[in-house]
Protein backbone atom coordinates (compact mmCIF):
# COMPACT_ATOMS: atom_id res chain seq x y z
CA UNK A 1 0.00 0.00 0.00
CA UNK A 2 3.22 1.98 1.06
CA UNK A 3 4.06 1.98 -2.90
CA UNK A 4 1.20 2.25 -4.82
CA UNK A 5 -0.91 4.90 -3.28
CA UNK A 6 1.85 7.63 -3.89
CA UNK A 7 1.24 6.89 -7.50
CA UNK A 8 -2.45 6.80 -7.50
CA UNK A 9 -2.51 10.18 -5.79
CA UNK A 10 0.16 11.53 -8.85
CA UNK A 11 -2.60 9.72 -11.20
CA UNK A 12 -4.69 11.92 -9.82
CA UNK A 13 -3.04 14.89 -9.68
CA UNK A 14 -1.40 14.88 -13.47
CA UNK A 15 -5.29 14.38 -14.35
CA UNK A 16 -6.88 16.98 -12.58
CA UNK A 17 -3.97 19.12 -13.45
CA UNK A 18 -4.09 18.51 -17.35
CA UNK A 19 -7.89 19.14 -16.99
CA UNK A 20 -7.71 22.36 -15.82
CA UNK A 21 -5.67 23.52 -18.48
CA UNK A 22 -7.51 22.34 -21.50
CA UNK A 23 -10.36 24.52 -19.64
CA UNK A 24 -8.58 27.37 -19.54
CA UNK A 25 -7.19 27.18 -22.98
CA UNK A 26 -11.12 25.74 -24.30
CA UNK A 27 -12.96 29.06 -25.76
CA UNK A 28 -15.73 30.64 -24.40
CA UNK A 29 -19.04 29.93 -26.33
CA UNK A 30 -19.70 32.90 -28.81
CA UNK A 31 -22.61 35.43 -27.73
CA UNK A 32 -25.37 35.13 -30.15
CA UNK A 33 -26.40 38.05 -31.83
CA UNK A 34 -29.35 39.71 -31.05
CA UNK A 35 -31.94 40.23 -33.71
CA UNK A 36 -32.51 43.23 -35.58
CA UNK A 37 -35.17 45.10 -35.77
CA UNK A 38 -37.55 45.06 -38.56
CA UNK A 39 -37.30 48.87 -38.44
CA UNK A 40 -33.47 48.68 -38.93
CA UNK A 41 -34.30 46.91 -42.41
CA UNK A 42 -36.06 49.62 -43.45
CA UNK A 43 -33.74 52.05 -45.07
CA UNK A 44 -34.77 55.44 -44.08
CA UNK A 45 -35.21 58.26 -47.03
CA UNK A 46 -34.25 61.15 -46.61
CA UNK A 47 -37.47 63.13 -45.64
CA UNK A 48 -39.42 65.85 -48.20
CA UNK A 49 -37.27 68.39 -48.98
CA UNK A 50 -39.23 71.81 -50.03
CA UNK A 51 -37.21 75.47 -52.10
CA UNK A 52 -39.65 77.93 -49.71
CA UNK A 53 -39.00 80.82 -51.96
CA UNK A 54 -39.85 78.98 -55.54
CA UNK A 55 -43.07 77.49 -53.73
CA UNK A 56 -44.37 80.74 -53.12
CA UNK A 57 -43.80 81.94 -56.79
CA UNK A 58 -45.06 78.39 -58.75
CA UNK A 59 -48.34 77.88 -60.07
CA UNK A 60 -50.15 74.81 -61.48
CA UNK A 61 -49.79 75.88 -64.74
CA UNK A 62 -45.83 76.26 -64.43
CA UNK A 63 -44.97 73.46 -62.68
CA UNK A 64 -44.28 69.76 -63.98
CA UNK A 65 -43.66 66.64 -62.17
CA UNK A 66 -40.65 64.12 -62.59
CA UNK A 67 -40.23 60.89 -60.76
CA UNK A 68 -37.08 58.90 -60.75
CA UNK A 69 -37.46 55.30 -60.08
CA UNK A 70 -33.92 54.65 -59.73
CA UNK A 71 -33.28 57.36 -57.39
CA UNK A 72 -36.72 56.87 -55.44
CA UNK A 73 -37.85 60.16 -55.31
CA UNK A 74 -40.30 62.75 -57.52
CA UNK A 75 -39.41 65.98 -58.06
CA UNK A 76 -42.03 68.90 -58.80
CA UNK A 77 -40.54 71.53 -60.99
CA UNK A 78 -40.60 74.83 -62.71
CA UNK A 79 -38.29 74.82 -65.39
CA UNK A 80 -35.26 73.55 -64.56
CA UNK A 81 -35.55 74.50 -60.88
CA UNK A 82 -36.73 71.82 -58.40
CA UNK A 83 -39.46 73.05 -55.85
CA UNK A 84 -40.35 69.82 -53.93
CA UNK A 85 -38.17 66.72 -53.72
CA UNK A 86 -39.99 64.02 -52.04
CA UNK A 87 -39.04 60.18 -51.25
CA UNK A 88 -41.61 57.62 -52.83
CA UNK A 89 -42.11 53.94 -53.05
CA UNK A 90 -43.00 52.95 -56.74
CA UNK A 91 -43.74 49.32 -58.77
CA UNK A 92 -42.26 46.59 -56.96
CA UNK A 93 -40.59 43.73 -59.27
CA UNK A 94 -43.90 42.14 -61.37
CA UNK A 95 -45.56 45.29 -61.32
CA UNK A 96 -43.52 48.04 -62.05
CA UNK A 97 -44.42 51.36 -62.21
CA UNK A 98 -44.62 52.31 -66.00
CA UNK A 99 -42.10 54.43 -67.41
CA UNK A 100 -42.81 57.60 -70.18
CA UNK A 101 -44.28 60.85 -70.16
CA UNK A 102 -47.61 61.19 -68.80
CA UNK A 103 -50.10 63.72 -67.65
CA UNK A 104 -52.51 64.49 -64.37
CA UNK A 105 -55.37 62.78 -65.82
CA UNK A 106 -57.14 63.01 -62.59
CA UNK A 107 -57.18 64.35 -58.93
CA UNK A 108 -59.19 63.11 -56.00
CA UNK A 109 -58.43 63.74 -52.36
CA UNK A 110 -60.31 60.48 -50.85
CA UNK A 111 -59.53 58.18 -53.91
CA UNK A 112 -59.98 54.07 -53.41
CA UNK A 113 -58.27 51.84 -55.27
CA UNK A 114 -60.79 49.25 -57.63
CA UNK A 115 -58.49 46.92 -57.89
CA UNK A 116 -56.34 46.17 -54.20
CA UNK A 117 -58.21 46.39 -50.46
CA UNK A 118 -59.48 44.28 -47.96
CA UNK A 119 -62.99 42.03 -47.68
CA UNK A 120 -64.80 43.38 -44.81
CA UNK A 121 -68.25 42.42 -42.92
CA UNK A 122 -71.41 44.30 -41.89
CA UNK A 123 -69.49 45.40 -38.86
CA UNK A 124 -66.77 47.32 -41.06
CA UNK A 125 -63.86 44.70 -39.26
CA UNK A 126 -61.39 43.38 -41.80
CA UNK A 127 -61.59 39.76 -42.20
CA UNK A 128 -59.09 39.39 -45.48
CA UNK A 129 -56.42 41.76 -46.14
CA UNK A 130 -54.50 42.83 -48.90
CA UNK A 131 -56.68 40.90 -51.64
CA UNK A 132 -57.32 41.82 -55.11
CA UNK A 133 -60.81 42.11 -56.59
CA UNK A 134 -59.96 40.47 -59.59
CA UNK A 135 -58.35 37.42 -58.11
CA UNK A 136 -60.31 36.83 -54.75
CA UNK A 137 -63.14 35.91 -54.03
CA UNK A 138 -65.39 37.46 -50.89
CA UNK A 139 -66.07 34.98 -48.34
CA UNK A 140 -69.83 34.84 -47.28
CA UNK A 141 -71.50 38.38 -45.41
CA UNK A 142 -68.06 40.09 -46.41
CA UNK A 143 -67.84 43.14 -49.03
CA UNK A 144 -64.59 44.49 -50.98
CA UNK A 145 -63.33 47.93 -49.40
CA UNK A 146 -60.29 49.68 -52.03
CA UNK A 147 -57.42 50.26 -50.22
CA UNK A 148 -56.94 53.90 -49.13
CA UNK A 149 -55.29 56.02 -52.05
CA UNK A 150 -55.43 59.86 -50.47
CA UNK A 151 -54.14 62.76 -53.08
CA UNK A 152 -54.79 60.76 -55.57
CA UNK A 153 -53.51 62.07 -58.95
CA UNK A 154 -54.01 59.64 -61.51
CA UNK A 155 -51.57 59.18 -64.07
CA UNK A 156 -52.38 56.17 -66.71
CA UNK A 157 -56.20 55.10 -67.59
CA UNK A 158 -55.07 51.36 -66.06
CA UNK A 159 -55.26 52.70 -62.33
CA UNK A 160 -51.64 54.07 -61.84
CA UNK A 161 -50.95 57.31 -60.02
CA UNK A 162 -49.11 59.34 -56.80
CA UNK A 163 -50.79 59.33 -53.62
CA UNK A 164 -50.10 58.77 -49.89
CA UNK A 165 -48.62 54.91 -48.85
CA UNK A 166 -46.11 53.41 -47.31
CA UNK A 167 -42.37 53.94 -47.56
CA UNK A 168 -40.32 51.08 -46.95
CA UNK A 169 -37.04 52.39 -48.79
CA UNK A 170 -37.66 50.37 -51.67
CA UNK A 171 -40.11 49.67 -55.04
CA UNK A 172 -42.92 47.39 -52.99
CA UNK A 173 -46.23 49.10 -54.40
CA UNK A 174 -48.54 47.29 -57.07
CA UNK A 175 -47.83 50.31 -59.48
CA UNK A 176 -48.47 53.35 -58.05
CA UNK A 177 -45.89 55.57 -56.50
CA UNK A 178 -46.24 56.46 -52.85
CA UNK A 179 -45.78 58.73 -51.17
CA UNK A 180 -45.24 60.27 -47.38
CA UNK A 181 -48.68 62.07 -46.39
CA UNK A 182 -46.90 65.73 -46.78
CA UNK A 183 -44.86 64.99 -49.83
CA UNK A 184 -48.30 64.21 -51.88
CA UNK A 185 -50.25 67.11 -50.24
CA UNK A 186 -47.99 69.35 -51.54
CA UNK A 187 -47.89 67.77 -54.71
CA UNK A 188 -51.53 68.01 -54.90
CA UNK A 189 -52.18 71.28 -54.12
CA UNK A 190 -49.58 72.19 -56.90
CA UNK A 191 -50.44 70.01 -59.68
CA UNK A 192 -53.71 70.10 -61.77
CA UNK A 193 -54.81 68.21 -64.25
CA UNK A 194 -53.07 68.41 -67.44
CA UNK A 195 -49.96 68.69 -65.77
CA UNK A 196 -46.85 66.85 -67.16
CA UNK A 197 -45.38 63.98 -65.49
CA UNK A 198 -42.64 62.06 -66.47
CA UNK A 199 -41.72 58.69 -64.73
CA UNK A 200 -38.26 57.05 -65.74
CA UNK A 201 -34.53 56.17 -64.69
CA UNK A 202 -33.73 59.94 -64.57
Amino acid sequence: MQTTFPRWCCAVLVSALAYSASSATRPAPATPRPLRKASDLIRRQEPVKINQSLLKQITPDAVHVVVSLPKQRAYLMTGEQVVIDSPISSGKRGHSSPSGHFSVLEKDPNHRSSIYGDFVDGSGRIVRAGVSARIDVAPSGTHYVGAAMKWFMRLTGDGVGMHVGILPGYPASHGCIRMPADGAKLFYDHVKVGTPADVGDY
